[in-house]
């Protein structure tokens, strides 16, 4: 059962068995069709235990005694509350880390890292909540389990990080990528690795993992630059401005050609007609790819470009408002939490400018202790995101916690954060 200011509503197994408009009740003490959770109330709850009778009743069988192990309530929230414990449908704190939210019918899924008290590394692998209020989250399992076949990349103990899901509506399947890192290798993989399913919360059937694009020069290239020919041993010593000039010119875009580009911290993109972006931290995450991926959305067209060459950004985010690409990233400090960058651009293949930081007020210069994963567009809500981020806890990691905030804009379009320690999607979005 659950209620709110228009209705109390009754389930069994999840589905709605009856829906009692408020407006139709009466309380007594108060007279008629007053609205008894608009002030404090209890509620008496009476359980009846039964079933389909056939035949004669039998009196030896009277009186019986049943005993009711608990009865579990839960608290139905109307407000996000960023940086505090989040609750599932169990009363669990939400176990989704570097996520992102896909719409699907009539409910958003939460695709995200499963994380443990003691290590990051992947020990369950790809979990999957879903809602239908953004408030509320119903746990569905293990979207994509690790495999404990030692020669699978994605045995456990690897690193899966940044897992994201979008739908094809061509081939009827839902997609996911993620950041892979081999067992034991710490991140000298850096690897893409997608995932399929028939069903939103899965199970998804793992593809493989790859480097990007190997073979290919980014489009945006120039010749002169693919001429150069880079060689990693006359830049030894790293951060000096000859290095920086030569990571500009793509040093390690052409140390990985062969063998594909480096792809860590990531987001998948769908735009409005239907082509998919892999967007995604490369060369030794001093340069932003974005790459477009093909129709059944499992790989690559060749098609690449560079964003913000050796300008160090990681954790991208990014949607569309009014024909304009918006993107916020992160610096890189490891789990520590840094000033957030956007950019923006009339095309996904740009050009991409840099704006300040998006984040205002309090703790804007630590992007109020979080970092980027996704930015969620509302479904049938026109100019509605919501930027959402992580509060990474290293030492006890499935204690992180999450930051959600309604992207807000200024009288010239451009977006910008303000931190609110509770707000409500339903109120927002009126």
């Amino acid at each position: 059962m659950d209620w709110d200011e228009e209705a109390i509503r009754l389930y069994l197994d999840n589905e709605l068995l009856n829906e009692i408009p408020l407006s139709q009740t009466t309380n007594g003490s108060l007279g008629n069709h007053q609205n008894p959770f608009k002030q404090p109330h209890y509620i008496l709850l009476n359980l009846a235990l039964g079933g389909v009778n056939g035949g004669e009743p039998d009196d030896k069988a009277f009186p019986m005694r049943y005993e009711i192990d608990y009865v579990r309530v839960y608290r139905k929230e109307k407000m996000i509350r960023s940086g505090e414990l989040w609750p599932d449908n169990e009363g669990n704190h939400i176990n989704a880390h570097g996520g992102g939210v896909l719409h699907f019918g009539n409910k958003y899924y939460w695709f995200g890292e499963h994380k443990s008290a003691t290590t990051s590394s992947a020990l369950v692998g790809v979990t999957c909540y879903s809602s239908t209020d953004l408030c509320n989250w119903t746990n569905e399992g293990v979207a994509l389990s690790v495999s404990d076949d030692p020669a699978s990349d994605i045995v456990k103990g690897c690193i899966i990080e940044r897992p994201k899901v979008i739908y094809n509506n061509k081939t009827k399947k839902f997609v996911m990528w993620f950041h892979l890192e081999l067992k034991d290798k710490g991140y000298a993989a850096a690897r893409a690795a997608v995932a399929v399913s028939d069903q939103a919360t899965g199970p998804y059937q793992f593809i493989g993992s790859f480097r990007a694009n190997p073979g290919v020069y980014p489009f945006d290239m120039p010749q002169e630059l693919k001429n150069k020919q880079l060689k990693l041993e006359d830049y030894k010593e790293w951060w000096t401005p000859k290095w920086y000039e030569a990571v500009n010119n793509g040093l390690f875009i052409q140390r990985d050609l062969a063998g594909g580009q480096m792809s860590r911290d990531m987001t998948l993109f769908v735009d409005e007609d239907g082509k998919a972006y892999h967007i995604y931290s490369s060369e030794e995450n001093l340069t932003l790819h974005i790459a477009e991926l093909n129709d059944d959305y499992l790989g690559y067209t060749g098609k690449y470009m560079r964003v913000a060459p050796a300008g160090h950004n990681e954790a991208p985010a990014i949607f569309k408002k009014d024909g304009m690409y918006w993107m916020i990233t992160s610096g890189c400090t490891g789990w520590a939490p840094n000033e957030a960058r956007m950019f923006s651009a009339p095309s996904i293949w740009g050009p991409w400018t840099k704006h300040p930081n998006p984040c205002t007020g309090e703790n804007a210069k630590i992007t109020y202790g979080g970092q980027s994963t996704y930015i969620l567009t509302l479904q049938g809500e026109p100019n509605k995101y919501i930027f959402m981020a992580d509060i990474w806890r290293p030492k006890n990691p499935i204690d992180a916690r999450y930051i959600w905030l309604p992207v807000q804009f200024d009288d010239k379009g451009v977006p910008f954060l303000k931190w609110i320690d509770e707000w409500s999607p339903a109120e927002w979005i009126k």
